[in-house]
């Protein structure tokens, strides 16, 4: 009797132990279920254990492979049978697993501990799975991960469309539901978007869409654009924003649409990101939140882009005007050099004239051309030059041209236009 009342004792107890387990847990974040059997039965669980596999699925009395048929294939049975065969706990860090079937499975992550629970003898007779979500945390690192990775690419300067393009894949991986996302660039003067990235829209899609208005009612981008606020449209096929866009929208199959403006520093409108949906579709807090961190990621590529336009734009208009003040300065130094051959030039003339006016006292009018310089000139002196100092000289047509074109001083003295005549009969 002795032994019997002390086995029920520690049954009792055990059941005790089981109820203060429930009740340190059963409001917590962390998940807990106590399972009985070799079979995994559930006995009891908190809400967060429910809230994490699905309402729709809080019940007991049932195996947990019963309850959950997309453990299969995952492990997670074969350990639980471990720790029920050893009675050694198990103990996961970061672990991923497939939550729901279908259309409704999401990926998830726990740290959890399988614990076995023991009878009086010491005997095993199911296990506490005792777990935290770490789903989110995950999903913040990868997030983390994925932005430090984006803003390295922009500091290095990579071009705009490929870390547009980056952008938009990282979202659409660590959303937890499918999105498409598309991001448009706003022209200069703001009355038009341009295709930035979308690449899992189909193409005749962004080449529909490639160059829309910005304006209330032009869809959900178009009239974020014009009001420089969020358009959250959940369901594409009964909003009026959508009536010219619905066919479109309704080929690509899509229908929901979030749109937040893309704004600079200065408030100016720098384009949109907008996060499709197949089906209609309220956004939640962390949508939200997923938006505005990327919108913000997405504002600094455009503006470091616009910057690096404007500082090659300034540095090919330095280039220019280096090139034209060179090409100044040798046209500078070409007409100097040039005026400076004329003066050379003009002067040699110039004491050429004086050294023929001294000879004239000896021949009045010589035979041969006087200004032809050190090497002389065998041709006849036609035509009779003087300079405003009263010299002259006796030349052919082509030395006395040569005078006329260099020498500022001088001009055709002829008696009674002969000389004159001769230089314009030449």
């Amino acid at each position: 009797m002795t032994a019997v009342a002390g086995g029920q004792d520690a049954v009792v107890a055990g059941r005790g132990a089981d109820e203060d387990m429930r009740s340190l847990f059963g409001q917590s974040a962390a998940v807990f279920a106590a399972l009985t059997g070799p079979a995994h039965v559930v006995e009891s669980a908190n809400p967060a254990f429910f809230a994490a596999i699905g309402e729709e699925r809080a019940r007991t009395g049932v195996a947990l492979a019963d309850l959950m048929p997309e453990l299969a294939g995952q492990g997670f049975i074969a350990l639980l049978d471990q720790v029920h065969r050893t009675g050694e706990p198990y103990t996961g860090r970061d672990v991923r697993v497939m939550l729901g079937l279908g259309a409704h499975a999401r990926e998830a992550f726990f740290d959890f501990t399988y614990e076995p629970r023991r009878d009086a003898r010491g005997t095993v007779v199911g296990i506490r799975v005792i777990g935290l979500e770490t789903t989110q945390v995950k999903h913040a690192q990868r997030l983390l991960a994925e932005h430090r990775g984006l803003v390295e690419q922009i500091a290095r300067q990579a071009p705009l469309t490929d870390v547009l393009d980056g952008m938009a894949r990282c979202i659409e991986r660590l959303a937890p539901e499918e999105v498409l996302v598309s991001v448009l660039l706003a022209d200069p003067d703001g009355r038009r978007l341009r295709h930035g990235a979308a690449p899992s829209l189909p193409d005749f899609y962004n080449q529909a869409i490639d160059g829309i208005a910005t304006g209330e009612g032009v869809g959900s981008c178009g009239t974020a654009a014009h009001r420089r606020e969020a358009v959250i449209v959940t369901e594409i096929a009964t909003d009026p924003f959508w009536t010219d866009f619905r066919d479109l929208a309704e080929r690509a199959g899509l229908g929901a649409c979030w749109s937040t403006p893309i704004l600079g520093r200065d408030g100016g409108l720098l384009g949109t990101f907008a996060m499709y949906h197949r089906s209609p579709r309220v956004p939640r807090d962390a949508d939200l939140a997923l938006a505005r961190v990327f919108t913000d990621t997405a504002a600094l590529a455009i503006e470091r882009h616009h910057i690096e336009q404007a500082k090659a734009a300034a540095d090919a208009r330095a280039r220019a005007a280096h090139d034209e003040l060179a090409t100044v300065v040798r046209a500078e130094r070409e007409l100097r050099a040039e005026a400076e051959q004329r003066a050379a030039l003009a002067a040699e003339i110039t004491a050429r004239v004086r050294a023929a006016a001294a000879a004239q006292a000896a021949t009045p009018h010589p035979e041969r051309c006087q200004l032809g310089g050190a090497d002389g000139c065998e041709a006849a002196a036609e035509i009779k030059l003087a300079d405003s100092w009263g010299d002259s000289a006796w030349g052919c047509p082509i030395h006395v041209e040569e005078a006329i074109l260099n020498v500022r001083s001088v001009f055709i003295a002829s008696e009674e236009l002969g000389g004159l005549a001769a230089y314009l009969n030449r």
